[in-house]
């Protein structure tokens, strides 16, 4: 009966996290498709029991995976009561007493009730009829040897349809990836806690060969033709935002977005001329810093950095080496060249290299081309734009939160191999994989 589920108490389930993190654990893996409609990243898992293949907006950032639970079916799930000792591990903003309608996932007495977040159409909760509660249910993702390995008691919140607004087709909640207790890579590390605490993206901009997401892995990351891009990694710190949106004036809450530190910009080899103080996280307001991000189409930038980018850009692009004359736009564009002046080469469209300094002048992120403009045809134009964003001068997440000054967007990322250490807080990076001969949509998933 539901009452009897909802009577377990939340520490039994630790103990059975406790119980099962002794048994061998095998690198987890998941495709990441790119929908074309929405520019969206979307990850694919298994929810529900029997287990149901279920299409989850990937968010990096984001404190916990919710699913639309309208039309949610499955044997085993079971709600977070209110009594649990951990109430802090999971966010829970309030707690239901008594459920007005008949027991259901979307429903239940003395149950913990989360406030989920649509990064893409933000929600006006007071036109979402209905509640969020907190679940517990199985999840699975295939592993390594082509089979699915399945996670019991897996914690995540139901979520109304309205909370669907804005994302792709076919996509039915979210998945989060963020740096908090109970995100999906820690969930996984919780339960096969002998496996390394990390987890990896490489996003894939075809049209039809997805990217991939790996799970308690430190390597080898094979892909096609027989390159492990473990062993190309560079590494930088992972920066903690002391503030996070969900801070409150007397009680401040880490951000669970991942933030790294840069220290400067270089176009072409040459520095680009910006306020430097706009790099670093203000930890009185949380505003400043880079923040990596998989919601967020094209890379962000505060006013003032944005506008000294896109000065160093056209000045190299105009140079000698490039000889490049701009067109008018495309918008949300402001930077565009005809394609049939620009040369193609294997790291993309010929054009001024961006380098991101990060925390040693040895180690820098470098936007090729390929990262940097955007195709555009339609309309008898064929354009290649600059792919970056005015973030407009005073950036929050919150009235009194401010947001970052960069925010590095998923186009910037495709075909970059990232590796998010969790448990010695830092990011391994590739720069663009083209440059080795392969491609995020390359990578070599096993099959039974």
């Amino acid at each position: 009966m539901l009452m009897a589920k909802l009577a377990v108490p939340l520490l039994s389930l630790f103990f059975f996290l406790s119980f099962t993190s002794s048994q061998a654990a095998l690198p987890l893996q998941a495709p990441i498709q790119k929908d074309r409609s929405t520019s969206q990243y979307v990850i694919t898992a298994y929810l529900q029991t029997p287990l149901k293949l279920t299409k989850l907006l990937l968010d990096l950032g984001a404190t916990f995976t919710w699913v639309n639970c309208d039309d949610y079916t499955s044997s085993t799930y079971q709600h977070v009561p209110c009594n649990s000792s951990i109430a802090s591990l999971l966010g829970a903003y309030t707690c239901l007493d008594l459920c007005d309608g008949p027991p259901s996932p979307n429903c239940g007495n003395n149950s913990f009730l989360f406030l989920p977040d649509n990064p893409i159409k933000p929600v006006d909760y007071r036109k979402v009829n209905g509640l969020n509660t907190a679940l517990i249910d199985s999840f699975a993702l295939p592993n390594t040897q082509g089979s699915l390995t399945l996670i019991n008691n897996f914690i995540f919140s139901c979520a109304r349809t309205g909370f669907l607004k804005g994302l792709a087709k076919g996509v039915t909640g979210l998945a989060a990836l963020g740096d908090s207790n109970i995100s999906i890579p820690i969930q996984i590390n919780k339960v096969f806690s002998s496996s390394p605490n990390c987890f990896a993206i490489c996003l894939s901009g075809s049209k039809s060969q997805p990217g991939v997401a790996l799970f308690g892995s430190n390597g080898p990351y094979n892909f096609l033709p027989g390159i492990d891009l473990s062993k190309s990694l560079l590494y930088t710190p992972l920066i903690l935002n002391p503030l996070g949106k969900d801070s409150e004036l007397d009680k401040p809450i880490p951000s669970s977005e991942y933030y790294i530190g840069l220290t400067s910009m270089k176009v072409n080899g040459k520095m680009v001329a910006l306020n430097r103080s706009l790099l670093a996280i203000n930890g009185k307001t949380g505003s400043g810093g880079t923040k990596i991000s998989t919601v967020v189409p094209y890379t962000k930038l505060q006013s003032s950095i944005y506008k000294a980018l896109i000065l160093a850009f056209l000045k190299e692009a105009a140079s000698s080496a490039f000889n490049l004359t701009t067109t008018k736009p495309v918008k949300p564009f402001s930077v565009c060249y005809l394609a049939s002046a620009v040369k193609n080469t294997q790291m993309g469209p010929a054009v001024p290299i961006i380098d991101l300094v990060l925390d040693r002048p040895n180690v820098v992120w470098k936007i090729f081309g390929s990262n940097s403009m955007v195709r555009i045809t339609k309309k008898r134009v064929d354009l290649w734009c600059l792919g970056f964003m005015d973030a407009g001068v005073n950036t929050k997440v919150s009235n009194w939160i401010g947001g970052p000054s960069i925010v590095i967007g998923g186009y910037q990322l495709e075909d970059n191999m990232l590796k998010f250490d969790l448990q010695s807080k830092k990011l391994g990076f590739s720069s663009s994989i083209l440059s080795v001969g392969t491609n995020c949509a390359k990578f070599k998933f096993s099959t039974k």
